[in-house]
């Protein structure tokens, strides 16, 4: 069973979508699209499993310009996975990235709908 997606800010549309069923079964699959994009799956994955990254870490960890990890940052935040906390130390901003309870149960549904597409598509071929 596919699990319903919790209720997100009212002025950040969830990005979905549905995918037909796989080996013609009744239950369709759904991908999260937020996550789905390579940098960032990139992001929630590396905060995943190093916790806390500041901004530069996780920069330099994805090879990705300055620019490009706002914006996919930013998306990410804006939906409730990411949280972005800003300090300074001695005049410098240090920015930090954690991954949300809410983040880490979608990561989890996302890879769980992943591994059921690989499975189905290695049954089929079967």
């Amino acid at each position: 069973m596919v699990a319903k997606h919790t209720a997100r800010r009212a002025d950040v549309e969830h990005p979905r979508r549905r995918l037909d069923a796989i080996e013609g079964g009744s239950e369709a699959l759904e991908l999260d699209r937020l996550i789905h994009e390579r940098v960032r799956l990139g992001i929630v994955s590396s905060l995943a499993v190093n916790g806390s990254l500041s901004f530069t870490d996780l920069r330099d960890l994805l090879g990705i310009t300055d620019g490009n990890l706002k914006s996919h940052a930013s998306k990410l935040e804006d939906a409730g996975y990411i949280v972005c906390s800003k300090s300074y130390e001695r005049r410098n901003q240090k920015t930090k990235y954690n991954l949300t309870s809410t983040g880490h149960k979608e990561l989890l549904s996302y890879l769980s709908h992943m591994e059921a597409i690989i499975q189905a598509t290695r049954h089929s071929s079967e």
